[in-house]
């Protein structure tokens, strides 16, 4: 018996020795500065996760769905700007992740999705083999930026490469990497790939269009709409130096919350489709855009008016003219031409009319007010959470009323990533988003503000934020059911239907994984419970009773609601 146990550990050790394609594939992820991956261990992916192990320079975060997991990859890259990777089974494994891709490919995140695929045997050949699915790739290709499987075993490091350059290149996007299991274990060559030829970091040079600074130093009411591509760049420093140069007032879009810090007194904000916004651009003679996609449900379906004199700035060529008409597109990093455009004004001496100033200043107050007159109690809720929270919280909305009525609004946010949101609009993503975005911040507090439907869809992801010690706030606005849609069917259709939840005692379940938790049914107990939340150093849950706080009284356009009726 003692010498069978001493072969087994002998030929444990040969084995470890041997370079396979699951080491070559960690090698090339350590290679490119990947620090933690996301994901849930199967049979066919858990040669890899030994490599992983045997490495031990990559941190595993352990999620409780393959579809949590890509969320919080997600976030973490958003939240870090940073790739990141998950790592998911195959077949349903994969399939459950397509979901939260999805939105991954919606926010244009950098992220690597490495899955198994079956024995490379029976790919396609229909004899059903353990997780196999009809065409994985397939699936795969319409979720994602790009998708690929790996066909020969010892081509792994230049496949890993390729696909790691794909996820982090203009446009950036997830893409997701196949590795059939027999593939995975299997002894290659330990060769080096080497790039010799290498391109030192030299400094952008940037040539300006003639009259580009002209126009800009000559406008009297020039405007600003701000996207996320100012916080890819890193350009939010340059981006105030031209807001206090010229005195622009500044949009942004929701992604790019925090491009600018949203107590600055020239940023209008989240609010490009109010009324009042509308009308102040169209009375603009400029306007600057810096990395925005302007989505329709920040346009108002894009239709808001703006100045022929329209000055866009994006890194993707394929932006130009995409939803608005651009006099001058100019193609190139937000950071060095803002640098360029700061630098040309530099010597210019412009005087804004001080009334155009205060005009900016009305509408950035105005809509707030406005919002607030039509949510109480919420507006007091934010200004609640504006008093407490730090100013490096980073801030998730789920898609839920609270999220997207006034905290994605009211709520500042003051530094760049520091801000997450649904882009793709589907529910339930928040809370494995916030747990992202923890692990990749873990010296800022994080806030998630969720729904109860919502909340549920990925609630056994919960006790991945004590498990991985990254310890979030969740404010749990608790209304027993979908809210929006039962306000969508009764305008619709004057009755409703599935839409009102059994829901668990969220208190109850949050301690059993826990979590420190309460129930608030005023305005003044959630100040109390949001105190309670940060001076604890676990997660926190504090549920909020919407019946006994107030219902809020959402109101979408005659012309929506009638789109649910039958119609021509």
């Amino acid at each position: 018996m003692k010498k069978l146990l001493e072969k087994v550990a002998v030929e444990k050790s040969k084995n470890y020795e041997e370079y396979t394609v699951a080491d070559a594939i960690v090698e090339e992820l350590v290679a490119a500065g990947v620090e933690v991956i996301f994901g849930i261990v199967s049979i066919h992916n858990m040669p890899i996760y030994d490599a992983i192990l045997r490495d031990g320079k990559i941190r595993m975060a352990t999620s409780r769905g393959e579809s949590g997991a890509v969320n919080m990859a997600d976030a973490y890259s958003r939240a870090t700007g940073k790739l990141g990777v998950v790592l998911t089974s195959t077949g349903a494994g994969a399939g459950n992740g397509a979901g939260s891709l999805t939105e991954t490919w919606n926010s244009g995140t950098p992220l690597l999705h490495i899955t198994g695929e079956a024995n490379s045997s029976y790919i396609g050949t229909d004899q059903r083999y353990i997780h196999e699915c009809k065409d994985q790739l397939k699936m795969m290709e319409g979720v994602n930026k790009s998708a690929f499987l790996l066909k020969r075993p010892k081509l792994i490091k230049p496949f890993m490469r390729k696909a790691i350059k794909d996820a982090v290149s203009v446009p950036t996007g997830p893409v997701t990497v196949q590795i059939p299991t027999d593939f995975q274990a299997m002894i290659i060559p330990e060769n080096n790939l080497v790039h010799v030829q290498t391109v030192e970091e030299l400094e952008v040079q940037v040539t300006l269009p003639e009259g580009i600074i002209e126009k800009i130093s000559t406008a009297r009411r020039p405007v600003i709409w701000v996207g996320d591509g100012i916080i890819h760049a890193g350009a939010s420093e340059e981006l105030v130096t031209l807001v206090n140069k010229i005195k622009a007032g500044v949009i942004t879009s929701e992604s790019g919350k925090g491009a600018i810090p949203e107590d600055h007194p020239l940023c209008i904000g989240n609010f490009a489709w109010f009324t009042r916004v509308e009308e102040h651009v169209c009375k603009a003679d400029l306007l600057i855009s810096v990395g925005v996609r302007f989505r329709s449900t920040e346009t108002n379906g894009w239709s808001t008016p703006i100045p022929e004199n329209h000055i866009n700035i994006d890194l993707n060529p394929e932006a130009f003219n995409r939803n608005f008409d651009t006099q001058d597109f100019l193609i190139g990093d937000a950071k060095a031409v803002l640098a360029a455009i700061n630098k040309g004004l530099a010597d210019i001496e412009i005087t804004r009319d001080l009334t155009y100033t205060e005009e900016i200043k009305e509408v950035r107050e105005g809509v707030r007010e406005d919002l607030r007159s039509t949510i109480e109690p919420y507006g007091e809720f934010a200004e609640i959470m504006n008093e407490q929270l730090p100013h490096d919280t980073i801030l998730v909305t789920d898609v839920t009323i609270p999220g997207y009525t006034w905290a994605n609004k009211l709520v500042d946010v003051h530094e760049p990533r520091n801000y997450l949101y649904m882009t793709g609009g589907g529910i339930g993503q928040g809370l494995p988003m916030a747990i992202g975005a923890k692990v990749g911040q873990p010296d800022k507090p994080v806030i998630l503000v969720a729904g109860d439907g919502g909340f549920m869809v990925n609630a056994g992801e919960m006790i991945t934020a004590v498990h991985e010690d990254a310890p979030i706030i969740v404010l749990l606005f608790d209304d027993g059911g979908y809210g929006i849609l039962k306000y969508y069917q009764e305008a619709a259709y004057g009755r409703k239907t599935a839409v009102d939840l059994k829901n668990p005692d969220f208190v109850m379940m949050a301690k059993s994984m826990g979590y420190e938790a309460e129930k608030v049914t005023s305005v003044e107990e959630f100040e109390k419970g949001l105190a309670n939340a940060l001076a604890s150093k676990k997660s926190y849950m504090v549920v909020v009773d919407v019946e006994a706080v107030g219902i809020l009284n959402y109101k979408d356009s005659n012309e929506y609601i009638r789109s649910f009726r039958p119609h021509k």
